[in-house]
């Protein structure tokens, strides 16, 4: 739990201090592209190292990448929070998003080598509850610290965290490697990198230039696409892929990835948008932007449970795809806020979005990790994430440009008769408009920075309401029950009243059926299926 409260704390504590990086005093004088990349460098690495990652925890063991990647973290960490200027931030990022691959693949194997039956469900919950308290303290602490320090602090808070981390993971943690010794697959990694990073590169600089017709954007995303295809057309001849697209072929687990993809697309480009409006629109300070973002987190914590619950009560289709209905009419409703929007409204709307967001994310992950085949935990887990980050590098990448290209329009007109300095300064984004209107003592820029803002966040919010709401549909079609009942791990995820939800018995070992009753909890498997990663590894003979 600890490990994945790193990671959404880490989070969470950027989204707060991206007005504050913009700022050319306080900050970095960051660009709204350098902020999209110091955002996406690191989900992009995350999302692309991570079944690289699986690999490398079924291999050497899942503790011991799960140590690496918390040691990773700690170092880029402090490299992020003494950097120079945004170009060093964005490698910090990266190489963060580095040790947060390490991180989430093997500590999602672990919970699954560690537990079985109800208990694993259980697990799988008390740790995504971690998102939500993430979400709850990050905000508020980094609030907290940039009231008193410099914008480095809330780095380095992530320093005492790895800290408490390795000392439980010395004393509680057993290190589990899979039996089945797989390739690391290079090419994959490589293939993956390039394609994310050119298809990223190319709609951020979408919402830099005039027109979508300049090569630097279209080429950048063709190239992009093309070996993200063949990265697919590589793994799909590995016999033994790291990420294996088969397994997104399966209509109930490719189509519960694919929903989840959106929904995350959509709550990284709706949170890159709440930072801005509360903190440069609105002119609240980070602490008080971090309060006002209390009730989403808090959203999150309670939606998790409700969720679960509902779904063993009912179904996980008619829990889900209703829930993230909602959270697609909450995200939409954005674009009903304006500058004196009363405070109220805004926190109901988190606290409802909070809670569908749990609702979703919450069950549909549990269903979906729990149907992975336990001897590829580490790989198979990181499927599932990879996909969930990817919609994260390209929510922030889409929404940032649509804000951009948006708010350059709409300022526009009102940048005639002012200095070229002031225009060019004005055309970037609304934080260096106000910096400029204040230098120059130009209130009405100010003014119409923020309504250009505004407008352009209300044109975000439909279009990241369509993504979720396409998101619905996506999990409402995968989820429709099975005809003649049939029933496999990853084909039929929806489980009825009285079923664990994601918790596919059909696909589990034979632990506590043949030999002996199952212990449903915290004790570690025993027998062929698992080793410590001292224990030798046996030889299988090839089929030959």
């Amino acid at each position: 739990m600890v490990c994945s409260l790193l990671i959404w704390l880490d989070n969470t504590v950027l989204s707060t201090a991206l007005e504050t990086l913009a700022d050319p005093v306080h900050g970095l004088d960051a660009t709204p592209s350098e902020l999209q990349w110091a955002t996406g460098s690191y989900t992009l690495t995350f999302a692309t190292l991570m079944f690289t990652a699986g690999a490398l925890g079924d291999r050497y063991g899942h503790r011991s990448v799960l140590v690496t990647g918390l040691v990773v973290f700690a170092g880029s960490s402090v490299w992020a929070a003494y950097a120079g200027d945004a170009g060093q931030l964005i490698a910090a990022r990266a190489a963060m998003g580095v040790g947060s691959a390490l991180i989430m693949p093997a500590n999602l194997a672990i919970l699954m080598w560690t537990f079985t039956g109800p208990a694993r469900s259980t697990a799988i919950a008390v740790s995504s509850t971690s998102a939500g308290v993430g979400m709850a303290v990050g905000p508020v602490l980094a609030g907290t610290l940039l009231e008193h320090y410099w914008w480095g602090s809330v780095f380095l808070v992530n320093v005492p965290v790895v800290v408490l981390a390795l000392v439980g993971i010395a004393l509680l943690v057993p290190d589990f490697r899979s039996p089945v010794v797989r390739p690391l697959d290079p090419a994959g990694m490589l293939l993956s990198i390039g394609g994310l990073a050119a298809l990223a590169y190319g709609l951020i600089r979408a919402g830099q230039v005039p027109a979508w017709s300049s090569t630097d954007v279209w080429a950048p995303i063709v190239v992009g696409l093309v070996l993200l295809a063949v990265f697919v057309l590589v793994e799909l001849r590995v016999e033994v892929p790291s990420f294996d697209p088969r397994l997104l072929a399966q209509r109930a687990f490719g189509g519960g990835n694919a929903a989840l993809g959106l929904l995350l697309f959509a709550v990284s480009a709706i949170t890159f948008y709440h930072a801005f409006y509360l903190q440069g629109a609105r002119g609240y300070s980070p602490m008080e932007a971090g309060l006002a973002g209390l009730p989403t987190a808090l959203g999150a914590i309670l939606g998790a449970p409700v969720g679960a619950h509902l779904v063993r009560r009912r179904s996980l289709r008619l829990v889900t795809v209703p829930a993230l209905t909602v959270a697609a009419l909450t995200m939409g409703a954005y674009g009903l806020f304006g500058l004196r929007t009363p405070l109220g409204w805004i926190e109901l709307l988190l606290l409802v979005q909070g809670l569908s967001i749990g609702m979703v994310l919450g069950p549909v992950t549990a269903a979906l990790i729990s149907a992975l085949p336990l001897d590829r935990a580490g790989a198979g887990s990181a499927v599932t994430n990879t996909v969930r980050q990817t919609g994260s590098v390209i929510g922030v990448a889409v929404g940032g440009t649509i804000m951009s290209i948006v708010y350059r329009r709409a300022v526009e007109p009102s940048l005639d008769g002012m200095p070229g300095p002031v225009r060019d300064h004005a055309r970037v984004s609304a934080e260096q408009a106000r910096h400029a209107a204040a230098t120059t003592d130009r209130p009405a820029l100010a003014r119409a920075a923020d309504d250009a803002f505004v407008h352009a966040m209300h044109v975000g919010a439909l279009w990241i309401m369509f993504v979720t709401l396409l998101g619905a549909v996506v999990l409402l079609i995968s989820l429709r029950p099975v005809p003649g009942g049939e029933a496999s791990a990853g084909h039929d995820l929806d489980r009825g009243p009285g079923h664990e939800p994601g918790h596919d018995l059909d696909h589990e070992p034979n632990h506590g059926r043949d030999g002996g009753p199952a212990t449903g909890g915290a004790t570690p498997r025993t027998g062929a299926d698992v080793r410590r990663a001292s224990d030798p590894v046996p030889h299988t003979p090839d089929p030959d």
